[in-house]
């Protein structure tokens, strides 16, 4: 049994090894309670994972600690002292950096000159003195960095490394990194981890938030948890493992175990032959694409952000148009073929082809925001209407029924979905697109931004599609995910097919290869 080190709330002494200490901090927005007397400490010399479900106060509690907002009541205290954060600037003052999700860099910059970007005296920078103080920093800690380096021209673990180094070039020694992995390659994952394991040994703090446990419970020293806003605990990593983080952080026992049968009389639902797509910019995105989705199987694609996951999901949709290539649906109701090339999105949904598209920008491609759940769900049958007024009660029905087995935190069906947060968001999107009932079902990234019970809910519903005979295209993010869920994974790298794996006995390391591969011809499967 794991041993909690709850601290009480207003209890507890600031200790010289803790590098921050929060007491009973407190933060609200309007009648929301985001933070509740949260109590925690970060030591020197450790790294602390925060755990949470969607909207448990995990990214508020950090945000006051970068500065970002301020809270309402408790305090903060740095190497035992109390400090008032106020600004980005107070916490940089503090030796506090935050390494956002979303990089915050300019891409016709070099590295360089985004890592000094707003320290020059009266505008003027020492480049050369720069780049030797940072060649210093990455030698110290086993970066790879060329400081000359311009962003557009770097891989997504590249930027990350160029936004470390900024904070620490900066002399920060607390270092809050917001879901770090979520884009890198296993290869890319262990290197980081290295990286942060030699931070720990020169005396930083370092906190990271991440839904991925087994990351947690490899990398992390203890683990925090918070829970609908409030510190349930703390844990040491060593002594606990995932089926208890996930109850700590759930308040229940949760089954973490993704059921994949076999599939039952797979049929060729969608064949694509050598797709070809260049984009409005005249790059070329896909590169002789060909593969095929059978009934009853879930086919997975894996690959480095960008590498075309997008794009291609777009084209079969409809969405975007190809240069060349065929895409044949063979359709179970007449039996017969039919070639999507050039049919718009309603045009494929004519021929009875539910291509139910999950996009990756859920407000901006998905649903509409300032519509509530119930016109949502209407969404996919405007242009059926045949009176000058839409039916409600049927798409009414089917938002309740989201709401209830999706777990939707919303007061009501009739609350605009704009209100609710990302992982409520996403479960309203992912919901209404499997109740379309689609023969072919693609899910890009259906739980980004979701926490792992929330997470649990979709992979089943997408096993109970596959169970149902429909074929199931799954892009995600998370390798073992991919390896635990899809009977194969297509891996992707600029554009181009670089392998197909069988999920049953692929590894990470394996497909992380095929990741970073550089194709020159696609592969058939």
């Amino acid at each position: 049994m794991f041993q909690l080190l709850k601290l009480p709330k207003g209890e507890g002494s600031v200790g010289t090894s803790a590098a921050i200490e929060l007491k009973n901090i407190t933060k609200t927005f309007g009648p929301v309670v985001a933070n509740k007397d949260v109590c925690l400490t970060v030591n020197r010399g450790e790294i602390l994972s925060i755990l949470g479900e969607n909207g448990s106060g995990k990214t508020t509690l950090m945000n006051m600690l970068s500065g970002i907002y301020f809270p309402d009541y408790g305090q903060i205290f740095i190497d035992g002292k109390e400090v008032v954060i106020k600004s980005p600037k107070d916490a940089f003052d503090y030796k506090i950096g935050m390494i956002h999700q979303h990089f915050k860099l300019v891409d016709v910059f070099t590295a360089a000159e985004n890592i000094v970007l707003g320290l020059g005296n009266d505008g003027k920078y020492d480049i050369k003195k720069s780049a030797e103080k940072i060649a210093e920093i990455a030698s110290s800690y086993g970066f790879e960095i060329d400081p000359n380096k311009k962003i557009y021209q770097m891989s997504v673990s590249e930027k990350q490394t160029v936004e470390i180094i900024k904070v620490l070039y900066r002399g920060a020694d607390i270092l809050i990194l917001d879901e770090p992995t979520a884009v890198l390659t296993p290869q890319e994952t262990l290197k980081l981890f290295d990286v942060l394991r030699r931070m720990k040994a020169d005396g930083k703090a370092i906190i990271i938030i991440t839904h991925k446990l087994h990351e947690v419970l490899s990398l992390s020293d203890r683990v925090a948890v918070l829970r609908k806003g409030e510190y349930i605990g703390t844990v040491n990593t060593a002594e606990t493992n995932e089926s208890e983080l996930t109850e700590m952080m759930v308040g229940k026992k949760i089954t973490l175990n993704i059921e994949r049968s076999e599939p039952e009389n797979p049929v060729d639902r969608l064949v694509v032959k050598n797709l070809n797509c260049i984009n409005r910019e005249g790059v070329q995105v896909l590169s002789d694409i060909s593969f095929t989705a059978k009934s009853g199987e879930i086919l997975g694609f894996a690959g480095i952000a960008g590498s075309g996951q997008r794009e291609l999901l777009e084209t079969i949709a409809g969405l975007q148009k190809l240069s060349s290539g065929e895409i044949i649906y063979n359709n179970p109701k007449t039996g017969e073929a039919e070639n999507l090339r050039n049919k718009t999105p309603m045009q494929i949904r004519e021929l009875g082809v539910r291509l139910s598209f999950v996009p990756e920008d859920r407000l901006g491609m998905g649903l509409v925001g300032n519509m509530d759940i119930i016109d949502n769900m209407m969404l996919r049958s405007y242009r059926k209407g045949h009176t000058a007024f839409l039916e409600r009660k049927a798409p009414k029905t089917l938002a309740e029924k989201i709401i209830d087995e999706l777990e939707v935190v919303t007061p009501s069906a009739s609350t605009p979905v704009r209100r609710l947060s990302g992982g409520n968001v996403q479960k309203v999107l992912v919901g209404r697109e499997i109740a379309a009932s689609p023969t072919v079902l693609m899910a890009a990234y259906p739980v980004r931004g979701l926490d792992i019970n929330s997470s649990y809910v979709i992979y089943n519903l997408l096993n109970e599609q596959k169970k149902n005979g429909v074929a199931v295209i799954f892009v995600g993010e998370d390798l073992d995910v991919l390896i635990e869920l899809c009977d194969r994974i297509v891996v992707l790298g600029s554009g181009k097919i670089t392998g197909v794996v069988d999920g049953r006995t692929a590894t990470k390391e394996e497909i992380g290869l095929l990741m970073t591969k550089n194709a020159n011809e696609g592969d058939e499967n």
